[in-house]
């Protein structure tokens, strides 16, 4: 499965010149956490929150950051100034297991969407990666035979026998000395709502 199959196309941004109180406003209105394509976060406008203490208190533990470091935030008035730069982006064609190890390694929330120009198409959030994980088995069954066996893997759907229970993958059949099993295993593990796979190929 991947990125542009679960992101949200309709991506409210906010540019560089606004306020924070403009965009603290737009984060409530709509009911989201973070404005791409320049990322400011609910992070970035309760760090402005924090200012003037002298120690770490409930709004500087909520935003996640350290006074000391991250004095230059302090001072901002607008998005350009308290934004978190470079963002962290992914490509629409990019695994929801990519876009899921990304958000895990960066610590971040969302991922703005980018084309290959470079243009947001989208955002993609742990809510998204959450909800793809809760699938059928049978989704799960078919998206392993047809994107795995048949598309990756290059086998005959034949060959290998694909049954899923509750997320619970398990392989039989015989494939050709050219396949790795081990291979086609780590791809299967890759595909969203997997949570085991159990091998009997030979």
């Amino acid at each position: 499965m991947k990125v542009d199959e679960i992101m949200t196309r309709e991506v409210v941004t906010v540019p560089p010149g606004a306020s924070l109180k403009h965009a603290a406003n737009l984060l409530i209105e709509h009911r989201i956490s973070g404005l791409p394509m320049v990322v400011v976060s609910e992070a970035d406008i309760l760090t402005k929150e924090a200012a003037g203490m002298d120690v770490p208190g409930p709004l500087a533990w909520l935003a996640g950051f350290d006074v000391e470091v991250d004095r230059s935030k302090l001072d901002a008035r607008f998005v350009g100034e308290a934004m978190t730069s470079p963002p962290v982006t992914i490509a629409a064609h990019c695994s929801i297991s990519l876009a899921a190890r990304r958000m895990s390694e960066k610590g971040v929330n969302r991922l703005p969407v980018v084309a290959e120009s470079g243009e947001l198409v989208g955002i993609v959030t742990r809510a998204d990666l959450v909800r793809a994980f809760v699938r059928s088995d049978a989704e799960i069954a078919t998206e392993i035979r047809d994107d795995v066996i048949l598309r990756r893997a290059r086998l005959d759907k034949h060959s290998v026998r694909v049954e899923v229970e509750d997320g619970e993958v398990t392989l039989s059949g015989t494939i050709g000395k050219d396949h790795d099993p081990r291979a086609l295993e780590a791809l299967v593990r890759e595909i969203p709502g997997v949570v085991g796979v159990h091998s009997e190929l030979v």
